[in-house]
């Protein structure tokens, strides 16, 4: 009996579930998207409005694009490369320390240099187990 239940849950219910994960998280990247197009729609009017364009909007511009690449990533693969987030980050930071970094103090600024130098290393690895990864898919699917 206990058999029974154990294969009906991990059969229907799993798989009710796994189409409305699926389906919420389709969702919500859509929601995403859109709401970064209004975001950034947003940001250039009030750039040609100031009739200004300083480089602390070009970063922030470029956050958005990275932000719609991740969208546009994962409906086309089905999964986020986790470099792009951690490439976010550095531009978030990098946008961060110049808008900043008059007011700031010394060290919160050589603070949030480490953090992006750690980022760009965390970057860069996962960029290399990309790499490794397909390689060994490679070399499987050659002996194979």
């Amino acid at each position: 009996m206990k058999e029974k239940i154990n294969k009906f849950l991990n059969n229907g219910v799993n798989r009710g579930l796994s189409w409305t994960t699926i389906a919420s998280e389709k969702l919500l990247l859509a929601l995403i998207g859109i709401s970064t197009c209004v975001a950034s729609a947003k940001y250039l009017y009030e750039m040609f409005v100031a009739q200004r364009i300083e480089l602390a909007d070009l970063f922030m511009l470029f956050i958005y694009a990275e932000i719609l690449a991740m969208v546009g990533a994962f409906y086309s693969t089905n999964r986020i490369p986790v470099t792009l987030p951690i490439i976010v980050a550095i531009t978030a930071l990098c946008r961060l320390i110049i808008m900043q970094s008059k007011e700031m103090d010394g060290m919160m600024v050589m603070w949030e240099s480490v953090a992006i130098l750690i980022l760009a290393g965390a970057a860069y690895l996962m960029s290399m187990k990309d790499k490794m990864s397909l390689e060994k898919l490679k070399e499987n699917s050659a002996t194979d």
